[in-house]
C-alpha cells in the first residue's frame, strides 16, 4: 500500500522583503530585520537548486511555485531562467509544474513579459483602483505614486500576451468605493479580480489607519457582488465568488482561509529558511532550512502540525453559525489578538455578505451542476 500523498505548494521570497516600493500597508517590509547585516537579500544558486530539486522529487498532483516578495522581479530575468531550467531538469516524466508570480508591475519589461508568456507563468499584479485611489498607499521610496509605472507594466504584459490577474488590497483608501473600483477594472478590460482585506494592527492591537472594519468589508463585498451579479457572473472572475461556488459544487475548499487546516503550503525565504505562512514569519515558527531538512521532516514538524491545527480552534460562537462552512473561523491572522479562539475581526462583515448573497450563490451552483 503506497504512502498517502501530501500535496503542498511553495510560496517563495527570492528577494526576501526587499522591494522598490514603500506601500504604507505592507506587512512584510519589516521582515528584513530577520536577516540583518547584509545589503540586498537575494536567493543564491545553491539554495535555488536545492529548493527546486528537492521539491520536484515529492509526489504532487502539481508542483506549484509561487514567487512573491517584497518584489520578486528584483531578482532579474536570469534568476527565473535558472528556475525554469532546473524545473525542467529535475522533473519526472509527466510531472506538472505551475509558476505564479506576484508583482507590483513597475519593473516589468518586454523581455520579462515574453519569458513569462513562453513558460506559462500566471502573474498577479497589484492594483488598488484608479490612479487617485491606487496612489494613496502604494508609493515608491521617493514618495511618488506607483500607478503610472504599474500601468506601464500592464501594457507590456498585454503586448506580450502574458496571463495576469489583478490583486486589489481593500484598505481605507478604497473600501467605500467598491463600485468605482469594480467598474474601473472592468472598463480597463481586467476580468480576473482578487480582493484582499487589509487587517493590520499596531503593537498594542489597535487597527492601523489603512485597516478596514468588519462592517466596511461586508459592505464592500456586497457592493462588488451587486455589480457582478447577475450580468457579469459568466464574464468576470472574482476569486472569492469562484471559491464559494467551487465549495458548493465540489464540497471542497480551494483557498486556505476557507479550509480546515493551515498546513497547505510552506513559505521559503531567500536563505532557504522555511515558515508555515507568510503572515506568520517569526523566529518561533521557523521550521528549518531546506539545505538541511527534508520536506517530509518539515511536514511532520510538531511546530507545523500545531500551527495547522489552530485553524479549527475557532471561537465557541462559530459552532452555532450557519456560515461556518464558508470561513472556518477565517484566517488566524484576523482573529482577535492573534488568539486562535478569538473571533475574526471581519466576522460581522462575512455574515452581512453571506446573509444576502448565499441564495444567489446556491442558484448559480445548481446551474453549474446542471
Amino acid at each position: 500500500m503506497s504512502a498517502k500523498r501530501h500535496d503542498f505548494s511553495l510560496l517563495i521570497k527570492p528577494a526576501g522583503a526587499d522591494c522598490n516600493l514603500r506601500c504604507s500597508y505592507c506587512f512584510y517590509l519589516e521582515k528584513s530585520a530577520l536577516y540583518p547585516g547584509v545589503g540586498a537579500h537575494r536567493m543564491g544558486d545553491a539554495v535555488l537548486e536545492r529548493l527546486i530539486a528537492s521539491y520536484m522529487k515529492t509526489d504532487q498532483a502539481v508542483h506549484a511555485f509561487g514567487w512573491q516578495g517584497g518584489e520578486p522581479t528584483l531578482m532579474g530575468l536570469d534568476f527565473f531562467r535558472k528556475a525554469v531550467l532546473l524545473q525542467e531538469r529535475c522533473g519526472r516524466p509527466g510531472a506538472r509544474v505551475s509558476n505564479g508570480l506576484q508583482t507590483n508591475g513597475t519593473l516589468l519589461d518586454d523581455e520579462m513579459a515574453e519569458f513569462f508568456t513562453q513558460y506559462h507563468f500566471l502573474l498577479g499584479l497589484s492594483l488598488d483602483g484608479p490612479e487617485n485611489i491606487h496612489n494613496t498607499f502604494r508609493r515608491d521610496t521617493g514618495g511618488e505614486g506607483s500607478y503610472k509605472s504599474a500601468m506601464r507594466g500592464i501594457r507590456r504584459l498585454r503586448r506580450n500576451r502574458t496571463e495576469f490577474n489583478i490583486l486589489t488590497l481593500v484598505s481605507a483608501a478604497n473600501v467605500k468605493k467598491a463600485g468605482e473600483v469594480y467598474r474601473f477594472l472592468k472598463n480597463e478590460g481586467f476580468f480576473f479580480h482578487q480582493y484582499i482585506p487589509c487587517v493590520e494592527r499596531d503593537d498594542k492591537g489597535n487597527p492601523q489607519p489603512w485597516s478596514i472594519s468588519a462592517e466596511d468589508w461586508g459592505g464592500f463585498l456586497l457592493d462588488i457582488f451587486r455589480q457582478w451579479y447577475p450580468g457579469d457572473a459568466r464574464t468576470v472572475s472574482v476569486r472569492h465568488f469562484d471559491s464559494v461556488l467551487y465549495f458548493l459544487v465540489h464540497g471542497r475548499c480551494n483557498v486556505c482561509f476557507m479550509g480546515a487546516s493551515c498546513c497547505q503550503y510552506f513559505l521559503v525565504e531567500h536563505t532557504g529558511d522555511v515558515y508555515p505562512c507568510d503572515f506568520f514569519v517569526q523566529p518561533s515558527l521557523r521550521l528549518g532550512n531546506i539545505r538541511e531538512a527534508s520536506w517530509q521532516a518539515l511536514l511532520d514538524s510538531p511546530v507545523y502540525r500545531k500551527f495547522g491545527a489552530r485553524k479549527n480552534r475557532w471561537n465557541a460562537a462559530c459552532g452555532d453559525c450557519g456560515f461556518l462552512p464558508y470561513c472556518r473561523g477565517d484566517c488566524p491572522k484576523h482573529r482577535a489578538g492573534g488568539n486562535p479562539a478569538g473571533l475574526s475581526a471581519l466576522c460581522e462583515g462575512w455574515k452581512l455578505f453571506y446573509r444576502e448573497t448565499l441564495p444567489a450563490f446556491q442558484e448559480l451552483a445548481k446551474e453549474l451542476m446542471r
